[in-house]
């Protein structure tokens, strides 16, 4: 049973990946980092052609998770070309997110493997339902996020601090000592405001007795330089800001507390996390984990630093839900140990069956959100569909000029990445262009261009651009004047909205009024209650 638990946390994230292979831009610097190591290597002469040069960011970010994740990758990559699974430079970041996908998974599989010990087998089961049918952890998993990087070394460490037989009173030290070392290595090198989780679980460590004061100095001060004097060593160098030593953690808290930027993305009230994100992270897991912390002492006691973590960081007035996503993991934990509590009254009486059937129905309607979620944010990517459209419609050979082609800021935002420019270079294979041109002394079919802030009409007036990928409707290209210059060759949907069938939901109160044919006809329809509105989000167009 716990194998297959475990596959089943694992094949849920890679049926994510599967089901949405494109990526936002918020994923965009790993991946095209992850893309660069692969495709370039690590020698100084070819670090010139790595997209950080051209699109820095607002500030540096760390290559350590994307040197990593393409150290892994590659031998599965190589496995895979091998058995015939690799025929386009596409499939590669298919790979990679599945790599990643894998690594977070083998974290929550530690957590329920912990549980299972500490509190039970169906308190393990119930963990896996309740992290299965939770849609955001599963679904950004394998997603490239500084974020999701850091998320396997503090799931390493809860699995730590929870990982002990049922009435152990306390961890060991070294368990306290390795967890201790993860968490702090993971705010380092990715993601700075997991020192407001450190320093709760230290002091809980520090006030339960379960490490000395020197312990934690000793531990707390030898991770810290090591991860700063790795993150320093390889950030430094691949940024090629020597010798002026680079720590892109530390630059990022200077951008966003000391300088005060990250208020230019929003300020959301001090109770946001509470009200409103960490609802939509837990569904039905939330007040599941309220009884769980009620009933048993143990779940209280791992639950401090994670409270404490939640309120430290509400103080920040910028919130985002993957702030504070390292809490989802230990909150099910509560909420597994609740919903067994409800799952195992005594059938026989009314209570029991009643307590049964709300820990059922809480468990099916986070099944009935995840797939409302999912369903969302697969149609979400029209930025990739557009350019795999492309790259379809215009293989090599295809035109009497090879085509130069503009990607949009909203297309570079949703899905265009450098894994789909499939017919520049680098190539994968590296031989791959040259034999599907007739002269081999071509370097590249297609131009991809992702120019910023250029206006339709100096697009239109550089006669080198022969397609465009942008959000600008025809009738856009009409009020602008440049519409003769080009001809629509496909538009690509995305989501837009839900559609609630409001008469449908009139025709099913009034059955009795219609005959058997009518009747029939609606119950055809009730999957049409509510419908999927998408709207053209952007446009592939073609120089006349």
């Amino acid at each position: 049973m716990s194998v297959i638990l475990d596959a089943s946390i694992l094949a849920t994230g890679w049926a994510y990946v599967l089901l949405a292979p494109y990526t936002k831009v918020e994923e965009s610097f790993n991946l095209h980092a992850t893309h660069d190591v692969l495709m370039y290597g690590l020698a100084p002469f070819q670090l010139h052609s790595y997209d950080h040069y051209i699109f820095p960011g607002a500030v540096p970010r760390t290559f350590n998770g994307s040197i990593f994740l393409a150290f892994i990758s590659s031998p599965v990559i190589r496995l895979a070309s091998s058995l015939g699974f690799v025929s386009r430079k596409f499939d590669l970041q298919i790979i990679v997110r599945l790599v990643l996908s894998t690594l977070n998974a083998i974290g929550l599989c530690l957590i329920r493997r912990a549980v299972h010990k500490r509190f039970g087998r169906l308190t393990g089961f119930l963990y896996a339902v309740l992290t299965i049918s939770q849609f955001h952890v599963l679904f950004w998993m394998g997603r490239t996020l500084p974020n999701m990087f850091a998320l396997l070394p503090v799931n390493i460490a809860a699995y730590l601090m929870l990982e002990r037989a049922p009435q152990a009173t306390r961890p060991s030290p070294s368990r306290i000592s390795t967890a201790i070392a993860l968490i702090t290595g993971a705010g380092v090198i990715f993601r700075s405001e997991l020192v407001l989780l450190l320093g709760p679980t230290v002091l809980q460590s520090l006030w339960k007795g379960y490490i000395s004061f020197w312990d934690t100095v000793r531990v707390g001060l030898l991770s810290a330089l090591c991860s700063i004097a790795l993150t320093t060593a390889v950030d430094t160098y691949m940024w090629g800001t020597f010798p002026t030593p680079l720590w892109p953690e530390f630059s990022s808290i200077y951008f966003n507390v000391v300088e005060g930027k990250s208020s230019e993305w929003g300020v959301s009230p001090f109770h946001t996390y509470l009200s409103s994100l960490l609802p939509k992270l837990l569904l039905s897991s939330l007040p599941l984990s309220a009884l769980g912390l009620l009933i048993d002492r143990r779940i209280r006691e791992f639950l401090v630093p994670y409270g404490l973590f939640v309120l430290l960081i509400s103080c920040l007035g910028h919130k985002e839900w993957r702030f504070i996503v390292y809490v989802v993991p230990a909150v099910n934990v509560a909420a597994a140990r609740g919903a067994r509590w409800l799952v195992s009254r005594p059938k026989s009486n009314l209570i029991g069956r009643l307590t049964f059937g709300i820990a059922s129905a809480m468990i099916l309607a986070n099944f009935v959100a995840m797939a409302f979620f999912a369903t969302t944010s697969i149609a979400n990517y029209p930025g990739g569909e557009a350019l795999a459209l492309f790259n379809e419609k215009y293989p090599p050979g295809s035109t009497s000029q090879a085509p130069h082609v503009h990607i949009s800021n909203l297309a570079a935002q949703t899905g265009a990445s450098l894994f789909l420019q499939e017919y520049a270079p680098p190539f994968y294979p590296p031989s791959s262009l040259p034999s599907m041109l007739n002269s081999t002394s071509e370097s590249e079919w297609t131009r991809y261009d992702k120019t910023e802030n250029l206006a339709l009409s100096a697009l239109t007036a550089r006669s080198e651009i022969t397609h465009l990928i942008s959000e600008a409707s025809p009738s856009d290209l009409e009020v602008l004047g440049v519409k003769k210059s080009w001809r629509e060759v496909k538009k690509i949907d995305s989501f837009d909205g839900w559609i609630v069938d409001w008469e449908l939901l009139k025709g099913l109160k009034s059955l009795k009024g219609l005959g058997e044919n009518g009747k029939a006809g609606l119950v055809e329809r009730v999957w049409e209650f509510l419908r999927m509105r998408k709207s053209p989000k952007l446009w592939i167009y073609e120089r006349k």
